[in-house]
C-alpha cells in the first residue's frame, strides 16, 4: 500500500509526477492509455481523465498503477528528494555534483534513477556540467539530465579509438537532436534500438536512421523509424565525456 509520509512531498505532486511519467512513456510509444487501463483494471475513460488532468487517482488506484508499471514512490521523487529518501548521499554544496553510474538500459530509459539502480556515484565539477549546452526534445524535461554508464565490448570496439570497452561515458539526456555540438565533429549518441542500446554516430536518411561506427571494420546499420515517431524518440542522449582507464 502506498504511504505518503513525507510532508514536503504532497500527494497531488506525486500524482502530477506519475502523470508526466506515464505521458512520457506514451509519447515514446512504450505505452498506450488503453493498455494502462487494461493492466490496472480501470475503464479507459478513468485513465484518460487522469492523464488529461481532469481527475485524480485514489491511493488504492495509484498503488495499482505503480504496481503494473513496475514503479515505486521513489521513482516519482526528483533527484534531490530521491537522495534524501533512498539513502543516496546527497551532493555536497560546493563545486562538485553527484552523477550516478547505471546500466545502459537505465541510462536509455529511466526518467529518474532510483537507489537500487545506482552502481557507483561519481563527482563532476558543476562548472563543467553547466557549460554543456542542451538541445532538449519536448517531453524530456522530467529526465534526470546526466548519467554515467560503462561501454560494453561491442560498442567500445565499434567506436574505437574514440571509445574502448569498459570506458565510462557521461550521457547528456537533454541533448536529443542531430545538430552537431561542435563544428566538424560528429556527435556520439546513446541510441535506442528496440529493446537494445548502442553508441553510434547518427544520421537521418529519409525515414531511416543510419547508425555509423567509427571503426570501419564494423558495419553500418539502418534503423527504420516507426510511423509517427521522431528522431528524438531514438536518441537517449549525447556522449559528452569519455573516461578511459589506462
Amino acid at each position: 500500500m502506498l504511504v505518503v509520509d513525507s510532508p514536503p512531498m504532497k500527494f497531488r505532486a506525486l500524482q502530477n509526477k506519475l502523470r508526466r511519467s506515464l505521458l512520457a512513456q506514451i509519447e515514446q510509444g512504450q505505452l498506450t492509455g488503453l493498455r494502462l487501463a487494461q493492466e490496472a483494471g480501470f475503464k479507459q475513460a478513468h485513465i484518460s481523465n487522469f492523464l488529461n488532468s481532469k481527475r485524480g487517482l485514489s491511493l488504492e488506484a495509484m498503488d495499482r498503477v505503480l504496481k503494473v508499471r513496475g514503479l515505486s514512490i521513489f521513482d516519482l521523487l526528483d533527484p534531490h528528494e530521491l537522495n534524501k529518501h533512498a539513502s543516496i548521499p546527497p551532493a555536497r554544496a560546493g563545486e562538485f555534483a553527484n552523477v550516478f553510474l547505471v546500466e545502459p538500459e537505465i541510462a536509455a530509459t529511466a526518467i529518474l534513477v532510483s537507489s537500487s539502480q545506482v552502481k557507483e556515484i561519481h563527482n563532476f565539477r558543476r562548472s563543467f556540467l553547466r557549460r554543456l549546452r542542451p538541445d532538449l526534445a519536448p517531453g524530456r524535461q522530467e529526465y534526470e539530465r546526466f548519467v554515467l554508464m560503462r561501454v560494453d565490448a561491442q560498442a567500445g570496439m565499434s567506436m574505437y579509438p574514440r571509445l574502448l570497452p569498459g570506458a565510462t561515458v557521461l550521457i547528456d539526456r537533454h541533448y536529443n537532436s542531430l545538430k552537431p555540438y561542435r563544428r566538424g565533429e560528429s556527435n556520439m549518441y546513446l541510441v535506442r534500438k528496440g529493446d537494445s542500446y548502442t553508441i553510434r554516430y547518427l544520421e537521418l536518411a529519409g525515414n531511416n536512421l543510419v547508425l555509423r561506427p567509427n571503426n570501419q571494420a564494423y558495419p553500418i546499420e539502418v534503423l527504420p523509424m516507426k510511423s509517427g515517431s521522431a528522431v528524438a524518440d531514438y536518441i537517449a542522449g549525447r556522449v559528452c565525456y569519455v573516461g578511459i582507464e589506462t
